[in-house]
């Protein structure tokens, strides 16, 4: 029925159907195997292609493919890509090119394997790579596209890209040097009125690496901002986005009245936004008359052979990359421990970072929900599940109160304050269960430092604030409140990431690079497995240097809620 629409009003010339299509947060999920786990992997860009071909095959031209980023990182094949295998094109940017997209975003994450791989990339896409609030410094313009302008049968449709503007928050300057980010809203508002009166546009589509809502929020701008642009800025009629990891399809009325298509896939090519977009022509000029959107589910798709046969090669290296033997562990270690007191996966972090770094404390949370390294030998590929993000590893000053205050607001945003032994030992909040973000969690849970180093109590009875009593370094030196300490941390964190060296230990966020005085070369992974590869074969056991207390209490409530997030 759709087909014959379609093919009639293009026969007639005054109606036009656009699939518009859009993938966001692939995270280098490009072929149908987890590297990480070692098993086949649902969606993934092979099963996109299949997807993509059967609607070409219905609607031609008239199917628009966009990207919405965070591309470029997230499984080895990126890695392998960005850090090792440097000469060939960068292979984000041969997926994109293979199957052939209109308009790609850039996403926070592809900003953080910094300029020499963005940049490469950016040069290597063959379609429009999108960024209006993305702004070079030395000329005040656009560093990016604003956006670009796809014709379909005389209809204009402008496509605007734009970027979280939060990633100071997050990434160390010299990462995205030259470089800032602007609010979305009044940079929507400005492009708007070019795209409408000089380009003249008939259809807007906004292309957003952000989310729905909330995230950071602060005086200038908000991190998750797509649905306050969609209601606040007039003229868009679809607004697809990402970032937040979370499916959504809402439609929304903006101050004119108007209702504007909101559509979020989601992560790692387990589903496509695909929006039906009916036009007619009225006095020469093409209308806007109906829309509609669904969450396409990927996964049923059959690979697309052809690609894998195309990117063979690749895979094969990649294969062999991620099959590299690294060293061997006694024990098998999991992150699920770590959210219920000492775990030998997070602590085994901790230890590497003290030892790579010589410091006197270490900070680490987390980075993945619920992953495992299995005891027995250890590979390249089991590197992503140790230490999920390319963040660098740092040393930087700070006093012993400032430590205690960092691991106060930690605790705060991980434990509940529990007022009898019947409560949840975590801070979770039922609304995230499912969530592909918060997890169950109220919090982020790489949010969730715990430290080596020092030794200290968690008495969740407290209030917030009044939680942690540091009780001694862990060599048996006293520990001084006054005294300056190194500490490791990651440059996530040493960047104001996640708040607890602002917030949490009150150290002013202009303050942050000066109180650093070591900063690794590399990314964080590459000094683990460097570590790991030097020791050979190491026995992962939990540092015991630090409990909840009362534990009549939180034994029996950390039984319970272990339950609840992982059904054991």
């Amino acid at each position: 029925m759709l087909l014959t629409a379609s093919l009639s009003g293009l026969a007639k010339g005054n109606t036009l159907t656009l699939r518009v299509l859009e993938t966001s947060d692939v995270h280098g999920s490009f072929f149908p195997y987890d590297l990480l786990d070692r098993k086949p992997k649902p969606g993934s860009m092979a099963r996109v292609s299949s997807y993509v071909n059967k609607l070409r095959k219905q609607y031609g031209k008239n199917v628009l493919l966009l990207d919405n980023g965070d591309i470029l990182q997230g499984q080895p094949v990126s890695y392998y890509s960005n850090f090792i295998d440097t000469t060939q094109t960068n292979i984000a940017a041969q997926v994109i090119n293979y199957l052939g997209y209109d308009a790609e975003t850039i996403g926070n994450h592809d900003v953080e394997p910094g300029h020499r791989v963005y940049d490469k990339w950016i040069a290597a896409v063959k379609c429009p790579v999108l960024g209006a609030n993305v702004i070079n410094t030395a000329s005040g313009a656009p560093y990016l596209k604003p956006y670009t302008i796809i014709e379909r049968n005389g209809c204009r449709i402008a496509v605007f890209g734009m970027l979280t503007p939060a990633i100071p928050n997050w990434l160390p300057k010299n990462i995205w040097s030259g470089l800032r980010f602007d609010e979305m809203v009044s940079t929507a508002k400005r492009w708007m009125k070019i795209m409408k009166e000089q380009e003249k546009a008939d259809v807007v589509i906004g292309l957003f690496h952000s989310g729905k809502s909330g995230g950071i929020t602060t005086p200038t701008y908000e991190e998750d901002a797509s649905e306050k642009v969609a209601r606040e800025v007039p003229g868009f009629d679809l607004v697809l986005f990402g970032h937040d990891h979370t499916r959504h399809l809402d439609k929304v009325v903006n101050i004119a009245g108007d209702t504007v298509l909101c559509m979020d896939p989601a992560n790692n090519a387990i589903t496509v936004a695909d929006a039906t977009l009916s036009l007619k022509k009225k006095q020469g000029k093409w209308t806007l008359v109906h829309k509609s959107g669904v969450l396409q589910d990927i996964t049923k798709e059959p690979v697309d052979e052809e690609y894998l046969r195309h990117f063979k090669a690749y895979i094969d290296k990649v294969d062999s990359f991620a099959n590299e033997k690294i060293g061997e562990f006694k024990h098998t270690i999991s992150t699920k421990d770590s959210y219920f007191g000492n775990s030998a996966f997070n602590d085994l972090i901790l230890n590497l970072e003290l030892q790579i770094t010589h410091a006197d404390i270490a900070f680490n949370a987390p980075l993945s929900f619920n992953a495992t390294i299995k005891a027995g030998p250890v590979y390249m590929s089991d590197m992503f599940k140790l230490y999920k993000y390319e963040n660098q590893l740092y040393v930087m000053r700070l006093t012993g109160e400032e430590v205690r205050k960092h691991l106060e607001m930690s605790y705060d945003l991980w434990m509940n304050t529990m007022k009898s032994p019947d409560d949840h030992l975590l801070l979770l909040d039922s609304r995230t269960q499912g969530d592909a973000q918060r997890l169950g969690f109220k919090n982020f849970s790489f949010n969730f430092d715990a430290a080596a180093g020092v030794d200290y109590t968690v008495d969740v009875t407290k209030p917030d604030g009044q939680k942690v009593t540091i009780l001694r370094m862990s060599n048996g030196e006293p520990f001084d409140p006054n005294r300056w300490y190194k500490v490791a941390v990651n440059s996530y964190r040493a960047n104001g990431g996640g708040e607890l060296l602002t917030k949490g230990a009150g150290i002013p966020k202009d303050s942050l690079e000066s109180r650093i005085i070591w900063r690794s070369d590399r990314d964080q992974r590459y000094y683990l497995m460097q570590e790991i590869k030097r020791q050979k074969v190491l026995d992962p056991q939990p540092n015991h240097n630090w409990k909840m207390i009362p534990e009549t209490w939180t034994q029996p409530a950390a039984e319970r809620d272990r339950k609840l997030l992982f059904g054991e």
